[in-house]
């Protein structure tokens, strides 16, 4: 079997992410798609909140799969029996990073392999800050993030305006 862990913060998931995990769905059997926890970032959400809010916008993919992990990814990745990173790309200056983590993450776990996919034009210019930023400032996210959870970004921004 052919298992891929496609790993990031996901705070919040944007189409950009959606895109990755639908097409590596259809070129690996299984994949986890792994939300890091990571202590030096303030997320906006959860782990939890996060895991939940992917599970909705996949739920039909039935080979696609939500865990988190913190630590190592080549640990997380050995543990699930994986043998591929996927990576997604926007960008040169995300291939210069994302090319030196695959370096380190074979130095460190030589049978793990790291796949870069190119995301869709349409979402070349997307990220999570972006996202964020946009929501903090009232603008609109609709065409950004999945229908899914639109609603619970927004409602988290309508809570912290109020507190």
């Amino acid at each position: 079997m052919r298992i891929a862990v496609y790993p990031g913060s996901f705070d919040p998931l944007t189409y950009g992410h959606l895109d990755i995990i639908q097409r590596s769905s259809r070129v690996f059997d299984k994949v986890i798609v792994a939300v890091v926890k990571n202590q030096s970032k303030k997320p906006l959400f959860s782990v939890d909140e996060r895991i939940e809010f992917i599970k909705r916008c996949i739920s039909n993919l039935p080979n696609v799969e939500v865990d988190h992990f913190e630590g190592l990814l080549v640990n997380f990745v050995t543990n699930k029996g994986a043998q591929v990173i996927i990576k997604g790309l926007r960008a040169m200056s995300d291939f210069e990073y994302e090319f030196q983590m695959a370096l380190l993450n074979r130095k460190l776990q030589s049978e793990v392999e790291t796949m870069f996919l190119m995301t869709d034009h349409k979402y070349s210019y997307l990220s999570s800050s972006m996202v964020k930023e946009i929501a903090s400032l009232g603008g609109s996210i609709q065409d950004l993030v999945p229908e899914e959870i639109l609603q619970d970004i927004l409602d988290k921004y309508s809570e912290k305006q109020e507190g």
